[in-house]
C-alpha cells in the first residue's frame, strides 16, 4: 500500500508542556509513524486509553499515574492525524474505518491483553469496535461522553451545529481552532484556559496539518453513513447488549454533545451495565475532571491483579 503524503510535527512543540514527561514510543504503520503512550508494568493488565476530535494523549497525562499506581500498564495511542502521529495531509484518507485498523493493528502488534477500555468521543466508535471484534483480549469497558451510531439514536441540536460549524471554516475563524475548541469545552472552574489551548494546538504546525480532525465532524453518520462507519456501529451498539465483558458508563453531566439524558438512555439499554455521574463536568471529561474520572475507572475496575 502506497504511503499517503503526510506531514510530522517537530519535536520541540511537544517539549513545554506541562505535566507531561511521559517517554514517546513510535511504530511504523503502512510507512506512517505512530505514537502511543506506554507506562506501568509490560505484565500487568492493560488500560487502553482512547481520544477523539480533535484531542490526543495529553488528554490522559493527569488519568495515567492514578492508574499506573493501581498497577496497571496504560496505553494511549495518538490516531493518525493526532498528537505526535504522523498527519495525513489528504483530508479524503481520514474515513472511521481507517482509524480502526489502526487501532486494530496497534492492539495485535502489541499483542495487548486483558484490556480494561477507556474511551470518549470517536474513541468510543472507534475502541468499541475492538472490543466486540476481538472480546478475548478484553475484560471490561469503561465508557465515557461517546455514542454509537444507530437508528433510533438522537443526535443533540450541539452535535448537528458542530458539524455545520467544522465544515464551513468562516464559522471557525478560517480554521479549526483546535486548542480553543478544547479549552471552550470545559465547564468547571479553575481551569489555565491558555495553557489547554496550547497543549491541544502544539501538535498542529499550521493548517495542512490539520486535515484529520478537519474530516472528523464531516464523517457523523447521520450525514455519511459510509465515511462514517454507520453500519458497523449500529452492529456494535447492539452487540453491546450481550457483551461478555462488564461495561462501565462514566458521563460528565454538563456535556452539551452527548448530554446526561443520553447516558441514562444507554445504561438502561446494556444490562448488567453501572452508570456513574461526574457533575458540572463537559465534553472532555478527562481534562474537566481528571480526579474524578481516574475514581470512577478504578472503583469499577479495581487494582491490577
Amino acid at each position: 500500500m502506497t504511503t499517503p503524503p503526510f506531514l510530522r510535527t517537530p519535536d520541540e512543540r511537544f517539549r513545554p508542556l506541562p505535566d507531561f514527561a511521559f517517554e514517546p514510543h513510535y511504530l511504523d504503520w503502512r510507512g506512517l509513524r505512530v505514537h502511543h503512550l506506554d507506562e506501568g508494568p509490560r505484565d500487568a493488565p492493560v488500560m487502553l486509553l482512547l481520544h477523539g476530535e480533535p484531542s490526543w494523549s495529553y488528554l490522559y497525562r493527569r488519568v495515567i499515574p492514578r492508574l499506573v499506581a493501581a498497577g496497571h500498564r496504560c496505553i494511549a495511542p495518538d490516531l493518525v492525524g493526532f498528537g505526535r502521529s504522523d498527519k495525513v495531509t489528504d483530508e479524503s484518507w481520514y474515513v472511521v474505518e481507517r482509524h480502526c485498523e489502526h487501532l486494530r493493528w496497534l492492539i495485535e502488534r502489541l499483542d495487548l491483553r486483558r484490556i480494561t477500555l477507556v474511551c470518549q468521543d470517536w474513541g468510543g466508535p472507534t475502541g468499541l469496535r475492538q472490543a466486540v471484534d476481538l472480546p478475548e483480549r478484553f475484560e471490561r469497558l469503561v465508557v465515557a461522553n461517546t455514542w454509537l451510531h444507530h437508528a433510533e439514536f438522537d443526535y443533540s441540536p450541539a452535535i448537528r451545529g458542530w458539524r455545520a460549524a467544522a465544515l464551513d471554516p468562516k464559522k471557525l475563524g478560517g480554521d479549526m481552532p483546535v486548542g480553543r475548541i478544547v479549552a471552550g469545552s470545559l465547564r468547571r472552574p479553575g481551569h489555565d484556559h491558555a495553557a489547554v489551548q496550547r497543549a491541544y494546538d502544539a501538535p498542529f504546525d499550521g493548517p495542512g496539518s490539520k486535515a484529520g480532525a478537519r474530516r472528523f465532524p464531516f464523517c457523523i453518520p447521520f450525514a455519511e453513513p459510509e465515511a462514517g462507519n454507520a453500519a458497523d456501529q449500529a452492529r456494535c451498539f447492539e452487540a453491546l447488549k450481550r457483551s461478555p465483558h462488564p461495561i462501565h458508563f462514566v458521563f460528565g453531566d454538563a456535556d452539551e454533545i452527548f448530554p446526561w439524558s443520553w447516558a441514562e438512555r444507554w445504561h438502561a439499554q446494556v444490562p448488567g451495565s453501572t452508570l456513574d455521574r461526574i457533575a458540572g463536568a463537559g465534553h472532555f471529561v478527562q481534562e474537566d475532571a481528571s480526579d474524578d474520572l481516574g475514581e470512577a475507572i478504578l472503583r469499577r475496575a479495581g487494582p491490577a491483579t
